[in-house]
């Protein structure tokens, strides 16, 4: 994989691979990387890491934070044939410790400002990391394109995250999305507002269009959104790529700056409200298109400047694509409600759950792998979603299991029932809500901490309601689903 996103970098080594912001206060407003440099440092890191003691197939666990450190070191392993399992900045050392007992990693590469055990005899600190690129560089480790490749975290419907086991050719199911979505030449500067160590960025905003010999930007960490129109314009980019609630706050100011170079922009990692898209292109002239996958498999349907979406559609598979709405008996026919499912022969669908088979298996439905999102598709292909079939919520793009959540609150004092639940509190915003019991109602404070202990904070709940009892069915079970309304019917109150 590595060889293969790295592969201009041969034809073209002097090019600009990848400009990194570093701020407004910054005495060096950014810094560029060539092609060369990027693949020589990445080569480096390969040979480095396999002096201290990684061999081919090792899970390399990633704990680093948002700077150029993180990509390098991603494709340093894959190019050494190890196995780098990134992960979010934002889990606590307790999250992060059950994913050291799971994987049983051979390095763990730290930096100190991110959550992680103190395991020093397994760990690379981010100066012992960059030291490495003094190393010789190394050849690429080639093998077959269906072994393990890399493992991501997902929040799994049981409340426990599941490591998603992907293969060296996912890679390949993304060269789909380059018309199917982007429209990406290798002319194009993409600017990706995320960080670098969200896998939203690591694709979409740095290996896709290092594949096709396009310039990455990254602005620096913290970054209002504020500021990116004036960085767009600054540095020429011609497609821009956030989260829905990143095109949100850049419409907050009055009048947004012109950016002449932009063609449009890119939007991924929860739905686009049609408010938001609507009012982007009345203030700039330009589309949002949108995108729709998981961590178990590429992003697989989208809209494009060649086949725009209806508004409130998801889009259309991309070409070399096969999917289906499913019902109980197979596939539905257009325009009937069915599960939105990506054949498993598709490249970039997963391996696997690492160690839960029959978790796989559930994914895994005969030949579909099945998302677990409904959806209807018209005559012209385009797929409208329509929710959920099951709790999971999404947080900022993140999908959260409810049962993880109330998992970690049900040990709070004063807690005797816990339920989350994704709730709307003003038009298209919506947030994780904790919905509790006990004798009386407590402080928000309180309840806060001990979810900031316990859970990243993406995971935790932006508020909490005390209720008499939790609604729950015949069988006892909480009935998450009625949550939004009772929060609806108490604040309308």
């Amino acid at each position: 994989m590595a060889g293969y996103v790295l592969g201009k970098a041969a034809e073209q080594p002097d090019a600009l691979a990848l400009r990194v912001l570093n701020g407004a206060d910054a005495d060096h407003p950014y810094m560029d990387w060539s092609y060369g440099a990027l693949a020589r440092a990445v080569r480096a890191t390969a040979t480095g890491l396999v002096q201290n003691g990684a061999c081919v197939g090792d899970k390399i666990l990633m704990r680093l934070g948002n700077t150029v450190d993180f990509p390098i070191a991603y494709l340093g392993a894959l190019a050494a044939g190890l196995v780098p399992v990134p992960t979010s900045a934002a889990l606590t050392e307790p999250e992060v410790a059950r994913i050291i007992a799971e994987l049983s990693p051979r390095l763990i590469l730290h930096d100190t400002d991110v959550a992680c055990p103190h395991m020093p005899e397994i760990t690379l600190d981010l100066n012992a990391l960059r030291t490495l690129r003094t190393c010789a560089e190394c050849s690429y480790h080639l093998g077959d394109p269906n072994r393990l490749g890399y493992i991501i975290y997902t929040s799994g419907t049981s409340g426990q995250p599941r490591a998603v086991a992907h293969a060296h050719r996912a890679i390949w199911a993304r060269r789909m999305m380059f018309e199917g979505w982007y429209a990406l030449g290798p002319e194009d500067r993409v600017l990706h507002a995320g960080a670098f160590n969200w896998t939203y960025t690591l694709g979409t905003g740095l290996m896709d269009p290092w594949t096709i010999g396009a310039c990455a930007v990254i602005p620096a960490p913290g970054t209002p959104s504020a500021a990116l129109p004036d960085l767009i314009a600054a540095h020429r980019a011609t497609i821009f790529a956030a989260a829905p609630g990143v095109y949100r706050q850049m419409l907050k100011p009055s009048r947004l700056r012109a950016m002449p170079t932009l063609r449009h922009g890119l939007s991924a990692g929860e739905k686009l409200p049609k408010a938001v898209a609507q009012a982007w292109t009345g203030a700039t002239g330009l589309n949002i298109y949108e995108a729709y996958g998981m961590s178990e498999c590429s992003t697989f349907l989208s809209a494009c400047p060649s086949a725009p979406a209806d508004h409130g559609s998801l889009g259309r598979p991309q070409t070399g694509r096969r999917v289906a709405l499913l019902g109980p008996d197979g596939p539905v026919v257009r325009g009937h409600e069915g599960t939105i499912a990506v054949h498993r022969d598709d490249p970039g669908v997963m391996l696997g759950y690492l160690n839960a088979p029959d978790e796989t298996d559930t994914k895994m439905q005969g030949q579909w792998f099945v998302t677990g999102d409904q959806g209807v598709m018209g005559e012209d292909d385009q797929i409208t979603y329509l929710g959920r079939n099951d709790d999971m919520m999404n947080a900022g793009g993140y999908r959260v299991s409810p049962i993880e959540v109330e998992q970690a609150m049900l040990g709070c004092d004063g807690i005797t029932g816990f339920a989350a639940a994704q709730i709307e509190v003003k038009a298209d915003t919506t947030v994780i809500a904790g919905f509790y019991t006990g004798p009386h109602a407590l402080a928000d404070a309180p309840l806060r901490a001990h979810a900031a202990a316990r859970l990243a904070q993406y995971k935790c709940p932006r508020l909490f309601v005390h209720l008499p009892e939790l609604p729950t069915g015949g069988n006892g079970k909480i009935l998450r689903r009625a949550l939004p309304a009772i929060y609806t019917a108490r604040t309308s109150q």
